[in-house]
């Protein structure tokens, strides 16, 4: 078995499913992977809720919703103004591809390396926000790498300090299956970890259930 393999296996055995990603349906999950730049979820969670509360949990409410609203709303998210900027730039994207293809469900069926890219082609879209809403939203086989994924693998001694998102991401899916859950499940798990044990200071190694594949003792950053 690879060592990502196994390393998997642990963190299961000792988190359990995770059942990613906490989004009820396509739009919120897309919303979310917009909104959770550069905060945590419990400021996306609160978020959203402004959102579904007032009803505008939908491509044609959040296109239709002024800017400054719109950064009202997600105020609780951080960076506000510039992710309701961003959050526009998507929305007004996916509404043009629901005209085109009849649904997002249809969209999001394209092969997807040519989804890949147009989602990256939206101003303020990034490699791992993109990759968010192709795994969870669309249900693609891909890996999404961040912060959590970058310090689980360099202290594991799986990567160089330097890596690329591009290389992190080829670690994974070459070492692994390629299936959507597994992906999904295994994100959800090194976010748990990350939160948990491999913090990015004071980590709790000692205590950490993969303590053991450590090839230090304890790390500070």
């Amino acid at each position: 078995m690879h060592r990502l393999q196994d390393l998997y296996e642990r963190l299961l055995a000792h988190f359990g499913p995770q059942h990613w990603w906490p989004g009820d349906g396509m739009v919120e999950i897309v919303v979310g992977a917009v909104l959770t730049q550069n905060t945590n979820w419990r400021n996306v969670e609160k978020a959203i809720a402004n959102l579904k509360n007032d009803a505008l949990l939908s491509l044609t409410a959040l296109a239709g919703l002024p800017h400054a609203e719109l950064a009202e709303r997600i105020r609780p998210s951080g960076y506000y103004n510039l992710k309701a900027q961003r959050l526009k730039n998507l929305v007004h994207f996916l509404v043009d591809q629901v005209a085109e293809y009849g649904s997002l469900t249809s969209f999001f069926a394209q092969d997807l390396s040519v989804l890949r890219l147009q989602l990256l082609s939206v101003k303020g879209i990034g490699p791992e926000t993109a990759d968010s809403i192709l795994l969870y939203a669309a249900e693609k086989q891909i890996f999404v790498v961040d912060a959590y994924s970058y310090r689980f693998l360099s202290r594991h001694g799986l990567v160089a300090s330097e890596s690329s998102y591009e290389e992190m991401q080829e670690l994974f899916m070459d070492a692994l299956p390629a299936d959507a859950a597994l992906y999904n499940e295994y994100h959800a798990l090194l976010v748990c970890l990350g939160k948990e044990f491999c913090r990015k200071r004071n980590p709790r190694c000692r205590e950490c259930p993969l303590q053991d594949d450590l090839p230090t003792d304890c790390w500070s950053e």
